[in-house]
């Protein structure tokens, strides 16, 4: 039901809609922070009609949003979430909600071993989010034992008690949890699929994300820049598998911004800092390992046997080269190591001497 004792400014969704995105994809306007502050504070006060609402979305989604428009809508939903910083100032991994289909999902256990070797990590989702409404972190944990319908103040301490955290959604972000129904009604993709991903409920000072081009990445980092709610330090961003937070096998594109990286590098929308970009090719460090070597069939569960299998030392292969790469990029996110190399080489040694796999025992345990 709408909450009708909440008082808005002058733009009703119609309104904007008729005066300002509502005319196509080539001939619409903007909105102005203001105006999309506004919507999005209708938008989960659930004040518009569902035929405007579903129509306000998909005006955004053809028109494409501005990191200014971004930036506000992830302030007014960072508002409303349930913050609870552990003692720990981990990597956010801001994976796609809606999850994957084909492929393992290699972030929970690159995410333990990043956590053995010194870097702790939180990872966020809900369960069976719209539009896929596939497998997520979530379900990966559920599989291993991990409880996952937490607080965010018991994620908080998982993340200081063991080094890598998980955030439930409709525990941290229920304003956006709600909007559930609404989202599944489109049939595709809206900006909340983008923004939920940028919630960081860890209050971390590094982002690491994917996207599908590099245009998007640098999308991202600007909407961090116009946020008026997020003062990160890092953003480390690559082409990730099924749009996860998965590195693709062989030539992978990797964004990089750095808050205070000096003079050099590129515009990144704040003073003093950069933006770069570099590729990294798996085959350099030898793995010798594709995209069709990761896929899988029962992506909850078949991940999970993976993740144990690659901790315990019991797996070899692509799946390990695949885990390996991805902890030493959430380290190398950290500047827990000054290169790939060099994160590779801490997440083989947790793997090999076991303390990954104890990471792993004391998530069970929590």
């Amino acid at each position: 039901m709408a909450q009708a004792t909440q008082e808005f400014g002058d733009w009703p969704l119609k309104r904007l809609m008729t005066e300002v995105c509502g005319s196509g994809h080539k001939s619409a306007d903007d909105l102005t922070r203001a105006q999309a502050t506004e919507a999005f504070e209708r938008v989960l006060a659930d004040e518009p009609d569902p035929t405007t609402l579903g129509a306000f979305w998909l005006a955004n989604r053809w028109k494409r949003n501005t990191p200014e428009e971004l930036g506000a809508y992830v302030d007014v939903m960072c508002d409303r979430v349930e913050y609870a910083e552990p003692d720990a100032d981990p990597v956010d991994c801001g994976a796609n909600y809606d999850g994957k289909g084909r492929t393992a999902i290699l972030g929970v256990a690159a995410g333990v071993v990043a956590a053995a070797a010194g870097t702790p990590v939180v990872v966020h989702s809900g369960d069976r989010v719209p539009t896929q409404k596939q497998d997520a972190y979530k379900h990966v944990l559920d599989e291993l034992g991990v409880h996952t319908e937490l607080t965010p103040s018991d994620s908080a301490d998982m993340v200081d008690e063991t080094g890598f955290g998980f955030y439930y959604q409709p525990a941290f972000n229920p304003a956006i949890d709600d909007l559930f129904d609404r989202r599944d009604m489109m049939g595709v993709r809206t900006f909340v699929n983008t923004i939920e991903t940028l919630a960081n409920p860890a209050g971390a000072s590094v982002h690491l994300g994917s996207f599908y081009h590099l245009a998007f990445a640098k999308k991202v980092v600007d909407t961090f820049v116009e946020s008026e709610f997020h003062d990160l330090d890092r953003v480390l961003m690559f082409q990730g598998m099924e749009g996860y937070d998965d590195v693709r096998p062989g030539y992978t594109t990797v964004a990089e911004w750095d808050a205070a990286g000096g003079e050099e590098g590129g515009d990144a929308g704040s003073e003093g800092a950069s933006f770069d970009d570099f590729e990294i090719e798996t085959a350099e460090y030898g793995m010798d390992l594709e995209e069709a070597d990761l896929a899988v069939d029962d992506v909850a569960a078949e991940s999970a046997e993976i993740t144990e299998d690659v901790l315990t030392g019991e797996r070899n292969g692509p799946f390990a080269d695949a885990v390996a790469v991805n902890a030493a990029l959430r380290i190398y996110a950290r500047e827990d190591a000054d290169s790939i190399e060099e994160g590779l080489d801490a997440a083989r040694e947790v793997i090999d001497d076991g303390s990954a796999h104890e990471v792993l025992e004391a998530l069970r345990e929590f």
